[in-house]
C-alpha cells in the first residue's frame, strides 16, 4: 500500500475518492502474489524462480483486470535506463526484467538467511542462483539481435501548454492550446519530416473547422514535413473518440487512428448509472469509444505507428505495429492533469521499455511534458521540461526486423505458469522452522 501510495500519488487530484480505491486495488494484486507464494511455501515449492514467476504473473494479471488493466508501477520499469535490462526486454518484454529483478532479490534473501544460520550449503545455492541470473542477463544483452537500419527521421516535438492550472474561459475562447502549437510550428527552422502536436493539443475536429484545417495544412506545406495533431472526434452513441490526425506534406488529410486503450474513470465511466452518486464522476459528461485497430502513417517513406497517452502502457499494442511494419513509435499525451508529480516520468519510462522491447525508436511529444527522443535501443536521447512551451528537435534511426519478443510474444507468462504448476505440485508439508537467535 505504501508503494502504489507513493506511485500514483498523482491520482490525488481527483479526489480521495479516487485515489483510496485507486490504490486498494493495485494492493490487492500484490496481496494475492503473497497469498500464492505463501500457500506454495507451505509445499515447499516457493524458491526465487518460484516467486519471481507468482510476481510477473500477478503482474500480468494487473495489466488486464479490472477494466483494461493497469501495468503502471511493474518492476520491469524500473530499470528503463540500465542497458543490459532494456535487452531482456527485447528478448521476453518487461515481465521478463521483472522476473529477473524479483528472482536476483529472493536469491540475495535467500543467502542473507544462510549466512545468519550459518548454512554453507544455502549461501552457494544461492550463489549459483544469482550467478546464473547475471550470466543469462549479460549473454542476453551481447546476442540481442539488432534490428536493421531503414534510414533516418527527423523530428519536431512541439509542447505548447506551459500553464500548470486549468485554462481559463478567456484562454479556452482564444483557443489557447491550437493557437500556441501553430505559433510554435511556425519558428521551426531545421528541416524536418514530422512534426508532432500531442494529444489534446486541438480542439476541434479538423475535419469539419475550415480555418482549424486550413491552419495545419499550411504548416505541413510550410515545413514540407508530416504533420499529427491529437483531438476528439463524435462517436456512434454520443460518445467520442481521442482521435490522432495526420496530414502528409502535401496537406493532403489520408487516416486517422483512434485510441485503443482507454482510461477508465478518466475517458469512460463503468457502471456510470449506479455510480452517479459520486458527484465526481460528472465531471466526464461524455464516454469516449475505443478505437479498433491501428493505424501506420506513411512518414517520408517510413512507416510509423501511433499510440495515444494510456496505449503505451500495453507491450501489446506497441509490439502490434512492430510485426506489422512500423519502423518507428510516437506517443501522444497529455499528462496535464497531473501537474509537476512523477506521472510524466513514469510515462516516459515505459515508452523506453516499450522501445527495447520492439527494437523501434519511439518519439514521446506530451502537450505539457515531459516529451523525448528515445531510440531503438530504449537509451532516452533527449527529453523537455514540464511546462515550458518548447519544441523538442532531434533524429532518430528507423528500424526494421522482429526483436525475439516482437516474434514470440509474452512467453514468459507460460515459462512462468510453468514454474509455479511445477511448484504446486504435490509434497510434503514443510516442518515448522526454529527461529533464528540472535
Amino acid at each position: 500500500m505504501a508503494f502504489f501510495g507513493v506511485l500514483v500519488s498523482w491520482t490525488r487530484y481527483f479526489g480521495f475518492v479516487a485515489y483510496i480505491p485507486f490504490v486498494a486495488v493495485l494492493t490487492a494484486w500484490w496481496a494475492l502474489a503473497g497469498a500464492a507464494v505463501g500457500w506454495l511455501d507451505r509445499r515447499r515449492g516457493s524458491g526465487p524462480p518460484v516467486v519471481a514467476a507468482v510476481w510477473v504473473l500477478a503482474e500480468a494479471g494487473r495489466g488486464h483486470f479490472p477494466f483494461g488493466g493497469f501495468s503502471w508501477g511493474e518492476i520491469g520499469y524500473a530499470f528503463h535506463d540500465v542497458a543490459v535490462a532494456r535487452s531482456l526486454a527485447g528478448w521476453g518484454g518487461h515481465l521478463l526484467v521483472s522476473f529477473a529483478a524479483v528472482a536476483t532479490s529472493g536469491y540475495l534473501l535467500d543467502a542473507l538467511s544462510a549466512w545468519r544460520s550459518r548454512r554453507p550449503r544455502g549461501a552457494r545455492g544461492a550463489a549459483a542462483g544469482i550467478t546464473a541470473i547475471l550470466v543469462v542477463t549479460a549473454g542476453a544483452h551481447l546476442l540481442l539481435p539488432s534490428p536493421r537500419p531503414t534510414g533516418r527521421l527527423r523530428v519536431a516535438l512541439v509542447q505548447g501548454n506551459d500553464k500548470n492550472r486549468d485554462l481559463t474561459p478567456a484562454e479556452v475562447a482564444d483557443r489557447y492550446l491550437p493557437r500556441n502549437h501553430l505559433r510554435l510550428a511556425g519558428e521551426i527552422h531545421p528541416t524536418v519530416d514530422l512534426i508532432v502536436f500531442p494529444e489534446s493539443s486541438l480542439d476541434a475536429d479538423p475535419r469539419t473547422d475550415a480555418g482549424l484545417d486550413g491552419a495545419l495544412v499550411a504548416t505541413a506545406k510550410a515545413h514540407d514535413a508530416g504533420l499529427l495533431a491529437g483531438g476528439n472526434t463524435d462517436a456512434p452513441g454520443g460518445r467520442l473518440y481521442n482521435t490522432a490526425f495526420y496530414y502528409q506534406p502535401d496537406g493532403r488529410f489520408p487516416a486517422v487512428y483512434r485510441k485503443r486503450h482507454l482510461v477508465p474513470f478518466g475517458e469512460y465511466v463503468p457502471w456510470r448509472s449506479e455510480l452517479s452518486f459520486i458527484s465526481a464522476l460528472r465531471a466526464i459528461p461524455r464516454d469516449f469509444a475505443p478505437g479498433r485497430r491501428g493505424t501506420l502513417f506513411p512518414v517520408a517513406g517510413r512507416k510509423v505507428g501511433t499510440l495515444i497517452c494510456f496505449d503505451s502502457a500495453f507491450s501489446s499494442l506497441a509490439r502490434d505495429y512492430a510485426a506489422h511494419g512500423a519502423e518507428a513509435l510516437v506517443v501522444m499525451t497529455n499528462n496535464r492533469s497531473y501537474r509537476r508529480s512523477a506521472n510524466s516520468a513514469q510515462h516516459l519510462a515505459i515508452g523506453q521499455l516499450r522501445a527495447a522491447e520492439t527494437g523501434r525508436p519511439l518519439l514521446q511529444a506530451a502537450v505539457s511534458g515531459i516529451s523525448g527522443i528515445v531510440d531503438g535501443s530504449g537509451r532516452l536521447r533527449s527529453k523537455t521540461p514540464l511546462f515550458s512551451a518548447t519544441v523538442l528537435v532531434g533524429e532518430v534511426t528507423t528500424t526494421t526486423g522482429r526483436t525475439p519478443y516482437v516474434a514470440l510474444g509474452p512467453w514468459v507468462l507460460v515459462v512462468a505458469g510453468a514454474i509455479v504448476a511445477g511448484g504446486a505440485r504435490p509434497g510434503k508439508p514443510a516442518r515448522a522452522r526454529r527461529r533464528l537467535r540472535p
